[in-house]
């Protein structure tokens, strides 16, 4: 497809069309970067988008406990701290 720039006071910018926009999932802010001579337009990846996915495919672990769970008290959770 070709397009054409537009000016935006002293930047350039580009009409996509909807259907381009909805094909690429492309929402109000987008992520654009650089690859060789080419100008790249992808969606906006949320912070972590994908973890929960990664964590319950990596499986349990036995690393998977918390040090509180096994931690002994120490002299300072005996006598001075107040619960």
């Amino acid at each position: 497809m070709r397009t054409e720039l537009v000016r935006i006071g002293n930047s350039r910018g580009i009409r996509i069309p909807k259907p381009l926009i909805e094909q690429c999932g492309l929402g109000d802010t987008v992520e654009l970067r650089v690859e060789k001579d080419c100008l790249v337009i992808s969606p906006e990846r949320r912070t972590r988008q994908g973890w929960e996915e990664a964590f319950l495919a990596a499986g349990p672990t036995e690393n998977d406990k918390l040090l509180l769970e096994t931690a002994e008290p120490n002299e300072f959770d005996l006598k001075e701290w107040q619960w």
